[in-house]
């Protein structure tokens, strides 16, 4: 099956949760972007401004719509995934 979502997690190298969400998403043969928010501070705004002022990571977008932390159920429920 083709993935059609857009995928883009912004996170940090140091992110436990981060590295979590990553590797469940390659486990899921899920497509995305890694952006590194400690290193791209016009990344962190955007990321900000998408979350009203959120600097936590990570922040996994799915079609622009934006999940605070690793949370399986939501990145599932916005990918379909079963």
């Amino acid at each position: 099956m083709e993935q059609t979502a857009k995928v883009i997690v912004f996170s940090t190298p140091t992110c436990s949760h981060c590295n979590n969400a990553k590797r469940y998403l390659k486990e899921k043969n899920i497509k995305f972007k890694d952006v590194d928010v400690s290193r791209d501070q016009s990344a962190l705004r955007d990321m900000q401004n998408r979350t009203n002022g959120n600097s936590g990571v990570p922040v996994i977008l799915i079609n622009n719509k934006p999940i605070i932390g690793f949370d399986r159920n939501k990145i599932n429920q916005y990918l379909n995934i079963k």
